[in-house]
């Protein structure tokens, strides 16, 4: 025994250097770090963020937990301006999603594209092809007039001998006016009472026109005013008139030579090509320059004579008294492709005036999408464009009552574009049409029908900014000599020299043109520059910092998995013992019991070095160096 275990002694500088090296290497076992580690409880997780993150104030709070109370204070100014960064924070994002805009205001300066000019006669005609419908529409308005307030209306001298299939015209004529009669009524309760009757004064009557329904359910549209009353009604039995011509081409009688004496733009005349002609059933003929889209006039300077100036006859010849009751033109400026509103955006010229109209050019573009209610080309809004021109808010709105007008009453306005597949309303077809128009105009105007939410504005339009000057035109000394050159170059003898003609200029008043466009106020860059502040104000800290503050939560979420995963193992191995045994298996668990409590072998390597000296071995140590020596 002695020989062995000198055969296996080994020498002291090698075996401390052995276990030197031993040391070092679980040594650097311990020191070295996993691919992922993670704090064994949150305690830990929140000591180490403290300790070593760049948000200001985060470190007194385990600094100074000696100390409870400067503890409790920084923890609640801490957390306190947590709160006020984010709610802060929630400031900008709600100002951020009402997405705001900047108004640009831009001049520029350049050749200007000339607008489009309408004017219109404000003479609607006696056409040939509704003539004799019109001469008996007189005849039954000077009857009532007479009957009503006594007043005998003059007539111009007419054929009245007439055909049996005009008699039978007259008759039916006849026979829808009395359905849609001219009446007087009290003004307090609408109340019919005997015309003549003595005990009520003139002033407490109100007069309009009765409009009944198919089931005879009438209502009295009446007005203040009689000349109002006495011209709505005209008007309403003028269109079904025209709404009876089976093509508009047989209204078609424009002379442009009898009302434009004389047209010039930018000092050069104007020819047939640079208008177009379209009627309107109350302002007349009417004549759009400059709606030629292939040779657009365009304004070589700004002034007077670099305009368009034109001389129009004023005076009325054949007209229809009770439809116009004012004499001179309407004019008005308006973008190209885009229909003449001529209630909306004209004014009248008055006869022997020369109006000048100076104009400034306004454009204004808006962000659509979440910034602004607006369309780029009304191809997303609800309602079918039935005229033929581009999306504005005005053509939307009355696309909108016509189609609502063809579903409600079954025919379509005469004053707004024809739908597809409908018929214009004729009382001879459609008799209740007056009734369910004015009850649906009403709807209208009070938004029932919803257009003016349903039509948006575009998000690009152009505007012009007029101003008018107004003078004599001719002056007294040069009238003689103006009108008589007038009437040789257009062979037409003018009777009223005072309200014969009228001049108009129209012009740009300088190059210069306002846009007005939007830009968005909150950007996702200015959003984050505005956190960044925030952060900064309250935190000093920068976006590393978020990041520190990020992994604060990451690994929060990931010590929450782990310990709901020891938890969840830990459970499972206290869970109860199955069902007790039978007595066979417990014969059978005892035949295998020796085997499964017989001790587990560990293959064990031991180096044999020299024995410590005999007395400083200890009883324990001195058993298992017997227990070797024996094997």
């Amino acid at each position: 025994q002695s020989g062995s275990v000198k055969a296996g002694k080994m020498p002291e500088g090698e075996k401390m250097r052995q276990g030197k090296q031993e040391e070092e290497q679980q040594q650097k076992e311990e020191k070295r770090e996993g691919l992922i580690e993670f704090y064994s409880s949150y305690q830990e997780l929140f000591q180490f963020f403290c300790s070593n993150t760049t948000i200001h104030g985060a470190i007194r709070l385990v600094c100074s937990k000696k100390n409870k109370m400067k503890t409790a204070f920084w923890s609640v100014l801490f957390f306190l301006t947590f709160g006020l960064m984010y709610w802060q924070f929630g400031i900008l994002y709600r100002e951020y999603f009402s997405y705001p805009v900047n108004l640009n205001l831009n001049l520029n300066s350049d050749r200007l594209t000339f607008p489009a000019v309408t004017l219109c006669t404000l003479n609607p005609y006696r056409y040939s092809a509704i003539r004799k419908q019109l001469d008996n529409l007189d005849q039954i308005t000077h009857q009532t007039l007479l009957d009503l307030y006594d007043y005998n209306m003059s007539l111009p001298q007419r054929d009245w001998s007439t055909s049996s299939t005009q008699r039978r015209s007259s008759r039916s004529l006849l026979h829808h006016v009395q359905r849609h009669p001219l009446r007087r009524q009290k003004r307090d309760n609408l109340v019919n009472l005997p015309e003549n009757s003595p005990s009520v004064d003139k002033n407490d009557w109100k007069i309009g026109f009765v409009l009944c329904s198919e089931n005879n359910d009438c209502f009295h549209q009446a007005y203040s005013s009689g000349v109002d009353a006495v011209r709505e009604w005209y008007s309403f039995h003028y269109i079904n008139i025209l709404a009876q011509v089976p093509d508009a081409k047989d209204l078609d009688e424009s002379d442009f030579e009898n009302f434009i004496y004389a047209c010039r733009f930018n000092e050069a005349t104007c020819d047939k090509a640079n208008y177009t002609h379209f009627h309107h059933p109350l302002y007349g003929n009417c004549y759009t320059f400059n709606d030629n889209s292939s040779s657009l006039w365009t304004s070589s300077l700004p002034g007077i004579n670099n305009g368009l100036s034109l001389v129009v006859r004023t005076e009325q010849n054949d007209f229809i008294p009770l439809l116009s009751t004012v004499t001179g033109a309407r004019v008005m400026v308006h973008d190209q492709n885009e229909p003449a509103f001529m209630d909306d955006g004209g004014f009248n010229v008055r006869p022997g005036i020369e109006t000048s109209i100076s104009m400034r050019k306004e454009m204004t573009v808006r962000l659509g999408g979440s910034y602004s209610d607006c369309t780029e080309d009304g191809s997303d809004v609800p309602v079918q464009n039935l005229y033929s021109s581009r999306y504005t808010e005005q053509v939307c709105i009355r696309s909108c009552f016509q189609l609502n007008m063809v579903e409600r009453c079954g025919c379509a306005y005469y004053f707004y574009p024809l739908p597809k597949g409908a018929e214009y309303c004729d009382y001879t077809k459609h008799t209740a049409w007056g009734y369910c128009y004015y009850k649906l105009l009403a709807e209208f105007k009070a938004n029932v029908l919803g257009c003016f939410h349903k039509c948006r504005k575009p998000c690009k339009m152009t505007e012009y900014q007029l101003s008018a000057g107004y003078s004599r035109w001719p002056s007294a000394v040069s009238e003689d000599w103006v009108f008589y050159m007038l009437s040789q170059q257009n062979k037409y003898n003018i009777t009223s020299k005072r309200n014969g003609v009228a001049k108009v200029n129209i012009f740009f008043e300088e190059w210069n043109y306002k846009t007005n466009g939007e830009s968005p106020a909150f950007t996702v860059v200015t959003l984050l520059s505005q956190l960044g502040n925030q952060w900064s104000l309250w935190f000093g800290s920068s976006v590393l910092s978020v990041m520190e503050l990020a992994e604060l939560v990451l690994d929060f979420i990931a010590i929450t998995f782990i310990l709901a995963f020891r938890w969840f193992r830990s459970r499972q191995k206290l869970s109860p013992p199955g069902p007790p045994l039978s007595s066979q298996d417990n014969a059978a668990f005892q035949d295998e019991a020796p085997a499964l409590s017989a001790p587990h072998r560990f293959t064990v390597e031991a180096v044999v070095t020299t024995l410590p000296p005999y007395n400083s071995l200890e009883p324990r140590g001195a058993g298992r160096d017997g227990e070797v020596g024996h094997e």
